[in-house]
């Protein structure tokens, strides 16, 4: 009985037509997961990258940092794509900008002056 019912449906059923509904409709599920993907990955990502990006740009010779893979130190010179960081009596490493995960050197310091 149900494989009749369903058989009658699809006879039915005209083999060139086409559903109802407009190409807006179809688009909403995509727009939604789009505008979920940007407000839970794409922005938090971009405000992290400006927050690091203005961190980095305040560096100053004396600040004491972590870099990204734990080095701890203190910035001797500041240049364009790089830092030199004394991380002991006479060691002196060059390290990329980006690698630095945290400045140590507190607010009030900044404050004072």
């Amino acid at each position: 009985m149900i494989f009749s019912t369903l058989f009658a449906f699809f006879q039915q059923a005209q083999p060139g037509a086409r559903p109802q509904g407009s190409l807006l409709t179809a688009m909403i599920p995509f727009i939604l997961v789009f505008v979920i993907f940007y407000l839970l990955l794409i922005r938090p990502q971009r405000m992290k990258q400006k927050k690091h990006q203005e961190m980095v740009e305040q560096l100053k010779p004396g600040d004491k940092i972590i870099t990204a893979g734990g080095i701890h130190g203190t910035v001797m010179g500041v240049q364009k794509d790089k830092i030199e960081l004394k991380i002991g009596a006479n060691v002196k490493v060059d390290i990329a900008k980006n690698s630095i995960a945290v400045i140590l050197t507190p607010k009030l310091k900044e404050k004072e002056k």
